[in-house]
């Protein structure tokens, strides 16, 4: 599977709750790290992405495939 190649700014939805949430891309992470609210266990082979929602301001991580470019 070729990871998807997204940058910090780039606009992305995904599934939360039940229903779409859109938002951007604030930073790839590649390392164990706390973001979103939890410890991230991320490496440079299964990076995740730190995303900034748009309608409500939150925080969250989610891996590559989790993500849609818009």
């Amino acid at each position: 599977m070729s990871e998807k190649k997204l940058s910090k700014g780039d606009q992305v939805e995904w599934n939360s709750h039940g229903s779409k949430a859109e938002g951007k891309v604030e930073k790839k992470i590649t390392s164990e790290t706390e973001a979103g609210g939890r410890t991230v266990r991320a490496s440079t082979d299964e990076p995740q992405y730190l995303v900034k929602s748009d309608k409500s301001g939150g925080e969250a991580v989610h891996k590559p495939s989790a993500l849609k470019k818009k």
